[in-house]
Protein backbone atom coordinates (compact mmCIF):
# COMPACT_ATOMS: atom_id res chain seq x y z
CA UNK A 1 0.00 0.00 0.00
CA UNK A 2 1.34 3.53 -0.56
CA UNK A 3 0.79 4.49 2.92
CA UNK A 4 2.79 2.10 4.44
CA UNK A 5 6.04 3.74 2.07
CA UNK A 6 4.68 7.07 3.33
CA UNK A 7 4.73 5.65 6.97
CA UNK A 8 8.51 4.07 6.62
CA UNK A 9 9.65 7.24 5.17
CA UNK A 10 7.70 9.19 7.70
CA UNK A 11 9.90 7.13 10.71
CA UNK A 12 13.27 7.19 8.70
CA UNK A 13 12.76 11.11 8.26
CA UNK A 14 11.86 11.92 11.63
CA UNK A 15 14.69 9.32 12.71
CA UNK A 16 17.67 9.67 10.86
CA UNK A 17 19.66 6.21 10.49
CA UNK A 18 22.70 8.24 12.09
CA UNK A 19 20.87 9.75 14.57
CA UNK A 20 23.20 9.24 18.01
CA UNK A 21 21.16 8.05 20.87
CA UNK A 22 20.46 10.33 23.82
CA UNK A 23 23.23 10.94 26.13
CA UNK A 24 22.05 9.38 29.02
CA UNK A 25 20.70 6.30 27.14
CA UNK A 26 24.13 6.30 26.10
CA UNK A 27 25.59 6.17 29.80
CA UNK A 28 23.52 3.77 30.75
CA UNK A 29 24.53 1.02 27.69
CA UNK A 30 28.04 1.54 29.01
CA UNK A 31 27.42 1.13 32.54
CA UNK A 32 28.02 4.70 33.77
CA UNK A 33 24.19 5.56 34.21
CA UNK A 34 23.43 6.65 37.63
CA UNK A 35 20.04 4.68 39.05
CA UNK A 36 19.23 8.08 41.30
CA UNK A 37 18.69 9.76 37.39
CA UNK A 38 16.32 6.73 36.19
CA UNK A 39 14.12 7.27 39.84
CA UNK A 40 13.32 10.91 38.56
CA UNK A 41 12.63 9.33 35.03
CA UNK A 42 10.01 6.76 36.87
CA UNK A 43 8.37 9.75 38.81
CA UNK A 44 8.16 12.00 35.59
CA UNK A 45 6.55 9.21 33.36
CA UNK A 46 4.02 8.48 36.56
CA UNK A 47 2.79 11.48 35.60
CA UNK A 48 3.66 11.37 31.48
CA UNK A 49 1.33 8.03 31.19
CA UNK A 50 -1.13 9.61 32.90
CA UNK A 51 -1.63 12.70 30.93
CA UNK A 52 -1.59 10.30 27.96
CA UNK A 53 -3.66 8.23 28.60
CA UNK A 54 -6.63 10.64 29.06
CA UNK A 55 -5.19 12.24 25.60
CA UNK A 56 -5.37 8.79 23.70
CA UNK A 57 -9.05 8.26 25.45
CA UNK A 58 -9.81 11.61 24.18
CA UNK A 59 -8.49 10.90 20.42
CA UNK A 60 -10.73 7.85 20.59
CA UNK A 61 -14.12 9.89 21.28
CA UNK A 62 -12.90 12.02 18.28
CA UNK A 63 -13.06 9.08 15.91
CA UNK A 64 -15.30 6.43 17.67
CA UNK A 65 -17.17 5.81 14.77
CA UNK A 66 -13.78 4.34 12.68
CA UNK A 67 -11.50 1.91 13.22
CA UNK A 68 -8.75 4.79 14.61
CA UNK A 69 -11.00 5.11 17.36
CA UNK A 70 -10.42 1.40 18.84
CA UNK A 71 -6.75 1.89 17.85
CA UNK A 72 -6.77 4.98 20.51
CA UNK A 73 -8.19 3.43 22.73
CA UNK A 74 -5.85 -0.12 22.30
CA UNK A 75 -2.74 2.25 22.96
CA UNK A 76 -4.74 3.93 26.17
CA UNK A 77 -5.07 0.71 27.26
CA UNK A 78 -1.59 -0.07 26.93
CA UNK A 79 -0.64 3.22 28.69
CA UNK A 80 -2.40 1.39 31.94
CA UNK A 81 -0.75 -1.51 31.53
CA UNK A 82 2.93 0.43 31.19
CA UNK A 83 1.76 2.67 34.43
CA UNK A 84 1.35 -1.11 36.47
CA UNK A 85 5.43 -1.57 36.13
CA UNK A 86 6.56 1.38 37.37
CA UNK A 87 5.94 0.40 40.68
CA UNK A 88 8.69 -2.27 40.48
CA UNK A 89 10.78 -0.59 38.54
CA UNK A 90 10.89 2.78 40.84
CA UNK A 91 11.82 0.25 43.77
CA UNK A 92 14.85 -0.93 41.66
CA UNK A 93 16.24 2.55 41.46
CA UNK A 94 15.87 3.59 44.98
CA UNK A 95 15.27 6.92 46.45
CA UNK A 96 15.85 10.08 44.90
CA UNK A 97 16.80 13.52 47.00
CA UNK A 98 15.16 14.84 43.61
CA UNK A 99 11.43 16.55 44.32
CA UNK A 100 8.77 14.83 42.81
CA UNK A 101 7.85 17.46 40.97
CA UNK A 102 7.45 17.59 37.21
CA UNK A 103 9.99 18.99 35.19
CA UNK A 104 9.21 21.17 32.20
CA UNK A 105 11.51 19.78 29.74
CA UNK A 106 10.02 15.94 30.96
CA UNK A 107 6.48 16.95 30.88
CA UNK A 108 6.70 18.70 27.29
CA UNK A 109 6.00 15.76 24.84
CA UNK A 110 2.46 15.07 27.06
CA UNK A 111 1.63 18.58 27.06
CA UNK A 112 1.77 18.47 23.31
CA UNK A 113 -0.01 15.37 22.56
CA UNK A 114 -2.77 16.52 25.23
CA UNK A 115 -2.66 19.94 22.80
CA UNK A 116 -3.10 17.45 19.88
CA UNK A 117 -5.45 15.45 21.12
CA UNK A 118 -8.03 18.28 20.92
CA UNK A 119 -6.38 19.69 17.89
CA UNK A 120 -4.55 16.88 15.59
CA UNK A 121 -5.79 15.34 13.01
CA UNK A 122 -6.31 12.04 14.31
CA UNK A 123 -5.06 9.31 11.53
CA UNK A 124 -1.94 12.42 11.08
CA UNK A 125 -1.72 12.39 14.88
CA UNK A 126 -1.69 8.59 15.12
CA UNK A 127 0.97 8.11 11.82
CA UNK A 128 3.54 10.78 14.19
CA UNK A 129 3.04 8.55 17.34
CA UNK A 130 3.98 5.58 15.23
CA UNK A 131 6.94 7.10 13.76
CA UNK A 132 7.99 8.86 16.95
CA UNK A 133 7.82 4.82 18.53
CA UNK A 134 11.17 3.43 16.96
CA UNK A 135 12.80 5.52 18.56
CA UNK A 136 11.17 5.48 22.03
CA UNK A 137 11.26 1.83 21.74
CA UNK A 138 14.71 1.35 20.73
CA UNK A 139 15.92 3.71 23.87
CA UNK A 140 13.37 1.42 26.33
CA UNK A 141 15.74 -1.91 24.41
CA UNK A 142 19.21 -0.67 25.09
CA UNK A 143 17.79 0.38 28.71
CA UNK A 144 16.35 -2.76 29.63
CA UNK A 145 19.47 -4.88 28.74
CA UNK A 146 21.62 -2.31 30.91
CA UNK A 147 19.94 -2.64 33.96
CA UNK A 148 20.00 -6.63 33.52
CA UNK A 149 23.79 -6.27 32.84
CA UNK A 150 25.31 -3.85 34.74
CA UNK A 151 22.49 -3.06 38.23
CA UNK A 152 21.18 -6.51 38.41
CA UNK A 153 17.34 -6.18 37.54
CA UNK A 154 15.38 -8.92 37.67
CA UNK A 155 12.39 -8.81 35.15
CA UNK A 156 9.84 -7.50 37.43
CA UNK A 157 12.39 -4.24 37.28
CA UNK A 158 12.69 -4.11 33.85
CA UNK A 159 8.80 -4.97 32.60
CA UNK A 160 8.39 -0.22 32.27
CA UNK A 161 11.24 -0.68 29.57
CA UNK A 162 10.83 -4.19 28.04
CA UNK A 163 6.59 -3.28 27.65
CA UNK A 164 8.01 -0.30 25.01
CA UNK A 165 10.84 -1.91 23.94
CA UNK A 166 8.13 -4.62 21.47
CA UNK A 167 8.05 -3.26 18.10
CA UNK A 168 4.67 -2.20 16.89
CA UNK A 169 4.13 -3.55 13.55
CA UNK A 170 0.44 -3.85 14.22
CA UNK A 171 0.08 -0.79 15.33
CA UNK A 172 2.57 0.37 12.70
CA UNK A 173 -0.18 -1.19 9.77
CA UNK A 174 -3.40 0.62 11.21
CA UNK A 175 -1.62 3.72 11.16
CA UNK A 176 -0.80 3.61 7.50
CA UNK A 177 -4.03 2.36 6.93
CA UNK A 178 -5.40 5.41 8.53
CA UNK A 179 -3.45 7.81 6.84
CA UNK A 180 -4.68 9.88 4.02
CA UNK A 181 -2.41 12.15 1.57
CA UNK A 182 -3.63 14.91 3.23
CA UNK A 183 -2.56 13.85 6.49
CA UNK A 184 1.17 13.22 5.39
CA UNK A 185 2.06 16.76 5.64
CA UNK A 186 0.31 17.38 9.19
CA UNK A 187 1.69 13.96 10.16
CA UNK A 188 5.06 15.63 9.57
CA UNK A 189 4.91 18.69 11.60
CA UNK A 190 3.53 16.46 14.58
CA UNK A 191 5.96 13.50 14.52
CA UNK A 192 8.81 16.39 14.34
CA UNK A 193 7.66 17.82 17.07
CA UNK A 194 7.01 14.94 19.23
CA UNK A 195 10.37 13.65 18.65
CA UNK A 196 11.92 17.04 19.43
CA UNK A 197 9.70 17.22 22.69
CA UNK A 198 11.17 13.55 23.09
CA UNK A 199 14.47 14.92 22.91
CA UNK A 200 14.01 17.60 25.68
CA UNK A 201 12.82 14.89 27.98
CA UNK A 202 15.83 13.08 27.83
CA UNK A 203 18.20 16.19 27.99
CA UNK A 204 16.49 17.32 30.62
CA UNK A 205 17.24 13.86 32.60
CA UNK A 206 20.90 13.84 31.36
CA UNK A 207 21.51 17.85 33.01
CA UNK A 208 20.32 16.67 36.23
CA UNK A 209 22.67 17.33 39.16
Amino acid sequence: MPNDQQLRDLRSELTPPDEEPPTLVTEFATGRGRLGTLAVLAAQQRRIIASDRRSLLLLATRCADVPLGAWFAGLADGESAALRTLPAFAAACGPTETPAEPLPGCQAYPSYLAWLSLNGHPSAVAAALVANFTAWGGYCATLAGALRRFHGFDEEACAFFDFFAQPPTALEQAAADALGPTGLTAAREYGRLLQAYEGLFWTTLAELP
